[in-house]
């Protein structure tokens, strides 16, 4: 049993996370640039002003994404080094890159995929008042309309933003991310909105001014998928419903939207009927047409799945989740998330997503990070728990395909090691072994495992 036939094997970055040069040929400030200024927001004091130089070494890592014979690659753009103001004037060298970076790709036979917002929004838009602002969404379309009209003639693939659920709670509800803010119920449903509304922009510039035959999605963080404790149909149900459902305690103090509330906007052109009851104090003015515009039409549904938590029936009905045993491995250990090792929420999740949405299914993100990836006496990096999860994590996705989901791609995060926001350098993801220091790279084990998985197009997980 193998993936289906022209199954997308790819890899991922983001362009703060890599590529450096925060500072050089013209590239503008974003509010990452100065977030990592503020003491104690970055772990150890860590910033992205050089990070891996994918800037400088962006050819030698096309190297090593053709070395391991991936198909595709999921970039993104810096919108401050396109435009350093957020608005106005373009920087030629920042385009000069970009064009670069692509032109290196397709000559090495690697399919650009295209995130046009993964997370570092323009500093001086942010001091317009950001997402909060209701000329955002026309900003955010302007800077569509830049990056079409530049690179639409070799990139056939986009994705307007990168978990906004993620930045949104993250950034403007926790205050963990950049910008850093605290907001209350009133202002984050306002800049949902916005978001919502500046996604539905870009993709109408997208479709207006790229040729016909590119695609364009969503990219979703799936961390509220549900695993049924058992394959019994109540608990399978259970976790269906859970997956579904507006994460929220009434109160301004508990305030919590879940992803749901993003989903049926932009998939089925409504917000939840349960979380518009809910949220009903705070909602922000809804035009008459502001939903038709958020639900452009799509072609995939791309979700981010790094782990899921399993859910159960109790014996008065209601669904609770499932404890975890004592000692469970655990994929991430960080100060705010605590991942389990969940490989059947890459099983689950794309099912539940494509009985919902009925939308050919993108993994665009899926890997593991670690703190004890190092090079060995040998020169090697022996990274054998993200083998074992690959492994894990593909024979779920693989048997989804089977059981009929329409499964049509697979983006490891990430092809580098890079800098992880607020964990700083703290926490490897990488098939790549960066040295900080030095910047030399070094293929871990996972990276020649995951080679076989493309080659044999997931044939090798059988073994």
């Amino acid at each position: 049993m193998s993936f289906p036939k022209n199954f997308i094997w790819g890899v991922a970055a983001a362009a703060y996370q890599i590529e450096g040069a925060a500072r050089k040929d013209g590239k503008g400030a974003s509010i990452w640039d100065v977030f990592c200024k503020k003491p104690d927001a970055i772990w150890s004091g860590h910033t992205g002003d050089v990070a891996c130089d994918h800037y400088h070494r962006y050819k030698d890592d096309i190297k090593l994404m053709r070395q391991l014979g991936v198909k595709a690659y999921r970039l993104s753009l810096s919108w401050p080094r396109l435009i350093p103001g957020g608005t106005g004037a373009v920087n030629q060298k920042g385009v000069d890159f970009y064009n670069q970076l692509i032109d290196e790709l397709l000559a090495n036979k690697i399919e650009p995929y295209v995130t046009l917002f993964h997370w570092d929004y323009p500093y001086e838009l942010f001091c317009r008042g950001g997402w909060l602002n209701n000329d955002s969404p026309d900003w955010f379309a302007d800077y569509t309309r830049v990056a079409v009209e530049k690179f639409s003639d070799r990139v056939k693939h986009w994705m307007t933003l990168n978990e906004p659920n993620g930045f949104v709670w993250a950034g403007h509800q926790m205050g963990i991310h950049a910008p850093g803010l605290t907001l209350g119920p009133t202002e984050l449903l306002r800049v949902t909105h916005n978001v919502l509304l500046s996604h539905g922009k870009a993709v109408q510039v997208i479709r207006s001014a790229a040729p016909k035959n590119s695609t364009v999605d969503f990219v979703l963080s799936g961390g509220g998928v549900k695993i049924p404790a058992s394959h019994k149909k109540a608990d399978v149900e259970a976790a269906r419903k859970a997956t579904f459902s507006i994460q929220n305690a009434k109160s301004e103090s508990a305030f919590k939207m879940g992803e749901f509330w993003w989903l049926d906007p932009v998939y089925l052109g409504h917000y939840p009927a349960e979380g518009m009851a809910a949220f009903e104090p705070w909602l922000p003015e809804i035009k008459a047409d502001d939903m038709q515009l958020i639900s452009q039409p799509l072609d995939h549904f791309c979700v981010n799945i790094y782990q899921g938590e399993r859910v159960r029936i109790n014996a008065q009905g209601q669904t609770e989740p499932a404890p975890l045993p004592v000692g469970a491995p655990l994929i991430s250990a960080d100060k705010v998330f605590k991942w389990p090792l969940t490989p059947e929420a890459l099983y689950w999740g794309p099912r539940f997503y494509y009985e919902r949405y009925r939308k050919p299914i993108l993994i665009s993100e899926n890997g593991m990070g670690s703190i004890t990836d190092w090079v060995a006496v040998d020169g090697r990096v022996h990274d054998a728990a993200r083998v074992d999860f690959l492994h894990r994590y593909l024979a779920a996705l693989k048997q989804a395909c089977a059981d009929g989901v329409d499964v049509r791609g697979y983006f490891q995060w990430s092809i580098l090691d890079n800098f992880e926001w607020s964990a700083g350098y703290k926490e490897r993801f990488g098939l790549v072994h960066v040295d900080y220091q030095t910047q030399k790279r070094t293929l871990k084990d996972s990276a020649h495992f995951y080679k076989k998985v493309i080659v044999s197009n997931g044939g090798s997980l059988n073994s």
